[in-house]
């Protein structure tokens, strides 16, 4: 029995766009859409909507197959070692994210899924998300349908974003991978652009996606959780 394969790429600005860009030609070679995780501001002044190029190339990607995901709001003005939406109160958390949503119907990248920086979000945003529109969030436990409640669990496998990157965890992500698609499981992979311009992690995540498809894995994107092993519409 296969499973499928979701390969998401977070950390997507100006300084990384050449690593993503390269990265995501790789994966259209073998047929692997890539959810991508956007957020409007990020540290260094970087926002989304002054950077035209990024805007355009996301959507380009958007409508050949690929889900944006937005992943926080403004990580600048998060306390230093902290998570965005880790401890957020409902009220703080469904200002955020209006004010994300807001950016991201204004660039034509809006989106109905979350996914929390670090893949941590607090029981206030977590109840703050399905009042601003959100059918989806993405965190560490899963995928979580935030109509119904039910979470589809599955472990991350993910280089950077606060992740590990030495070459043995390189190394694990690769085993770990193969193991979940040899049984037929949902297999998560995740790096940040970042890291795709690191040659290690890149080649990590290349030949666990390969070593997926080997196995059978069907490559999809984030969605509603329909059924155990299985990502819908949404």
């Amino acid at each position: 029995m296969s499973g499928e394969m979701i390969v998401s790429v977070s950390g997507i600005r100006d300084a990384t766009r050449d690593a993503v860009e390269d990265f995501a030609r790789e994966m259209d070679v073998r047929g692997v859409p890539l959810s991508l995780f956007v957020a409007p501001r990020a540290k260094d002044g970087y926002r989304l909507v002054q950077d035209p190029a990024i805007q355009e190339w996301l959507l380009e990607r958007r409508e050949g197959g690929d889900a944006i995901v937005l992943h926080g709001y403004d990580r600048a003005a998060t306390k230093r070692r902290r998570a965005e939406f880790a401890a957020l109160p409902e009220h703080e958390a469904r200002l955020r994210l209006l004010a994300a949503d807001r950016v991201l119907e204004d660039t034509g990248l809006r989106t109905r899924l979350f996914a929390p920086p670090r893949g941590l979000a607090s029981s206030g945003a977590v109840a703050a998300l399905p009042q601003v529109g959100f059918r989806v969030m993405v965190d560490l436990a899963g995928i979580r349908d935030l109509r119904t409640g039910t979470v589809l669990e599955a472990r991350v496998y993910g280089i950077g974003g606060g992740v590990r990157a030495e070459p043995w965890w390189c190394r694990a992500v690769v085993i770990g991978a193969s193991r979940v698609a040899r049984r037929g499981e949902l297999l998560r992979l995740a790096i940040s652009g970042p890291r795709l311009a690191e040659p290690g992690p890149r080649q990590a995540i290349l030949d666990a996606v390969d070593i997926a498809l080997r196995h059978g894995a069907e490559p999809v994107v984030y969605r509603r959780p329909r059924r155990p092993g299985s990502v819908s519409a949404a």
